[in-house]
């Protein structure tokens, strides 16, 4: 009894152990599908206007809109007519300048969003130099100076973001290849045994590795509800989710935490019985 109570707590110690780390790798998935979704919102928040010529007949509007339908970087479009744009400018400023011109001097244009990736300099510059072409196009009007910055800054946090995660990767795959050899460290014995009477490694190899991956297997469903638990407690507390729960965020997250889980469980259990089948007996008390 007591030895079966001494292997519960240490392969319970051990799930616990490595489920924490795995934990840490999930919520690092978490902190970057957070941060694409919300770099991609704040890129698809910018707007591109094509002001339209006044000679612009309902034939090119109609050209235009089966361009915008088709093309790939076009997430929404709104035409605004010139009696539109009358209106959102005297909502606006308070103004009519028809009353004292006698006449509309502003022009209908399309107001356009570009899906986030397209949010680029040089994709923005060659979507331009792609609407210009048309006679009816009067001018492309967007942010340069803005979108520049703005991918400036989106590459400058995502290099920070990665580099955090590698460091935090790396801290976590030491702790679990520790955490396994101490939990394969208590079966020096038997491996040693099992020597003796002519086991062959892989036979030594096999129940460990299978069981250590088993305890990963383990670890992981236990970090993955620790993790839906923490998105939550966080969405009843600041009343948005942590990432979009969309199925292919749910199946990146489970999938990069039980893949951690068996690579680094699978090759930590081979390497740590492979150090122990190398030693002589004598060797085994001194470690």
């Amino acid at each position: 009894m007591a030895k079966k109570h001494h292997f519960f707590n240490t392969y319970l110690t051990a799930t616990v152990s490595v489920s924490l780390v795995l934990l840490l790798i999930g919520m690092e998935c978490v902190l970057g599908l957070s941060a694409d979704n919300l770099f991609r919102q704040v890129k698809e928040n910018v707007n591109m206007s094509v002001v339209l010529t006044d000679e612009t007949t309902s034939e090119d509007s109609l050209r235009f809109v089966t361009l915008m339908n088709a093309a790939p970087f076009c997430r929404e479009y709104t035409y605004i007519s010139k009696d539109d744009a009358l209106r959102e400018h005297v909502d606006k400023l308070g103004e009519n300048p028809a009353e004292f011109l006698g006449y509309n001097p502003l022009q209908a244009s399309f107001e356009i969003k570009l899906n986030a990736p397209y949010i680029q300099a040089d994709s923005v510059a060659a979507i331009d130099s792609i609407i210009s072409v048309y006679p009816f196009v009067d001018n492309v009007v967007y942010q340069k100076e803005m979108i520049g910055l703005l991918d400036n800054q989106v590459n400058r946090l995502s290099i920070i973001l990665l580099a955090i995660a590698g460091i935090l990767l790396i801290v976590s795959v030491v702790v679990i290849v520790n955490t396994i050899r101490l939990h394969v460290y208590s079966k020096r014995f038997s491996i040693n045994t099992m020597q003796l009477v002519g086991a062959t490694p892989w036979i030594i190899k096999g129940p460990i590795v299978r069981k250590t991956v088993g305890l990963g297997f383990m670890a992981a469903v236990l970090a993955l509800l620790m993790i839906a638990g923490i998105i939550y407690a966080a969405y009843y507390q600041l009343g948005f989710w942590l990432i979009p729960l969309t199925w292919q965020n749910i199946v990146f997250l489970c999938g990069v935490v039980l893949l951690a889980a068996f690579v680094i469980t699978f090759f930590s259990a081979i390497f740590a019985v492979n150090r122990y089948i190398r030693m002589k007996t004598s060797d085994l008390y001194y470690v």
